[in-house]
């Protein structure tokens, strides 16, 4: 109900700006500008649906080898404690356990192309036990709430933007970015905890303060190494890790003496079928956000916030990245080309660019998200979904703004 509510108010609001943009500036060029920002971002839509196709069913495949040998199954015993406490809508041997726990190591290791597969192979597998077909389980809306507030250790898309716009030291934002992003990911857990009635035990508590604590280990860790080093190394041990899973799946068919191609093969089919059917979603999304970006209701609202904050005697350099938290929920492509062009504007090493990279990788994007994982298995009621995956993005932009601050300020 509520992304539905914000969709249509995507295209009131864009509309309106429209009217009173012509009826009292004379411009009629907005009308242009919002219909070819619709047409553009359809097409646009549809490439990244073409373009998830071929990730899509090379992961999928290799899920279908990991599934059918076991390998997940053994490989989600490990996390069952704590999965199983935070889905207590799902068995603990079911194989939505596993892809959930492959979508989350994905996503922390900063490998969205092969998460987003993985995260759509869980939500299937969560479809098969939810007795409403176009409503969200408990379970989906945790599962999209933890891939929201997006955990991720290894931000290495952001440092190598930051390196290619010639910033002196492109890693400076490790350490912010892991911070804010764990701080959004354990506000949006708990929240959703006390939402759903879940029980926080010892078990449970143990597991969110020993992922506090390997967030803290890896920050320490990277906080060490010469800056120079930083990128290369994640990139090495997200790849390696990677493609080391790849072939523990492999080897796992191998031995248990499957035909493994064939079963890739399978795999693979699910995938290409599941790209085609989030077209429409994407769809819906994208041309509305983009409808209400052309029409300018963005910069005006940015304008009104600085004026706010100056008035009230507060710093207003962060105001120069709102731009970016405003679009990072909505679309990740608009958010990074937000965040490139302050980097442009004002320089990589600027305070306003290092807080607009710890932004962008404070939380994925949220829109795209419930609209690629929802519409992949048809379920049209969401609940609050949107609320508190949005509560978990606010979260992260003020602490992507405050640590900021503490770094660079």
């Amino acid at each position: 109900m509520i992304l539905n509510w914000i969709w249509i108010a995507f295209f009131a609001v864009a509309f309106l700006m429209a009217l009173g943009q012509t009826l009292f500036a004379g411009n009629l060029q907005i009308w242009s500008d919002i219909m070819n920002a619709s047409f553009t971002q359809a097409a646009f839509a549809f490439e990244i649906s073409l373009g998830l196709t071929g990730v899509l069913s090379l992961w999928m495949g290799i899920m279908k080898i990991g599934e059918r040998a076991g390998a997940i199954e053994r490989m989600s015993r490990l996390v069952a404690p704590f999965f199983s406490r935070l889905f207590p809508g799902i068995p603990r041997n079911h194989p939505a356990m596993g892809a959930i726990f492959m979508n989350v190591s994905a996503n922390m290791l900063g490998l969205d192309n092969a998460a987003t597969p993985m995260g759509l192979r869980a939500m299937q597998e969560m479809q098969t036990l939810n007795e409403r077909k176009d409503t969200a389980t408990d379970a989906m809306i945790m599962f999209l709430v933890l891939n929201s507030s997006g955990l991720c250790l290894i931000p290495v898309s952001i440092m190598m933007y930051r390196a290619q716009g010639g910033a002196t030291n492109p890693t400076d934002i490790f350490i912010p970015i892991l911070v804010a992003t764990g701080v959004a990911t354990l506000v949006g857990l708990l929240a959703l905890c006390l939402r759903q009635r879940i029980k926080l035990d010892f078990v449970l508590c143990s597991w969110l303060a020993g992922i506090a604590a390997a967030v803290g280990g890896v920050a320490w860790f990277f906080s060490r190494l010469p800056a120079e080093k930083v990128e290369a190394y994640s990139t090495f041990g997200a790849n390696v890790i990677l493609f080391s899973v790849i072939m523990l799946f492999i080897g796992a068919g191998v031995r248990k003496r499957i035909k493994v191609y064939d079963v890739f093969i399978e795999g693979a089919k699910e995938g290409f079928r599941t790209a085609v059917m989030i077209i429409p979603y994407l769809v819906a999304i994208l041309v509305a956000i983009g409808m209400f970006r052309a029409s300018g209701a963005l910069d005006i609202f940015t304008g009104w916030v600085e004026s706010g904050v100056g008035a009230l005697g507060l710093d207003t350099r962060w105001v120069g990245a709102l731009p970016t938290m405003l679009m990072k929920p909505l679309s990740g492509s608009g958010s990074c080309a937000m965040m490139l062009d302050v980097m442009q504007a004002n320089g990589a090493d600027a305070f306003v660019s290092r807080l607009a990279a710890a932004v962008r990788g404070s939380t994925d994007t949220t829109f795209y998200i419930l609209a690629v994982y929802f519409g992949s298995v048809g379920v049209s009621k969401t609940r609050y979904a949107a609320g508190y995956a949005l509560l978990a993005d606010l979260t992260g932009a003020v602490a992507a703004v405050l640590v900021a601050y503490l770094f660079f300020g």
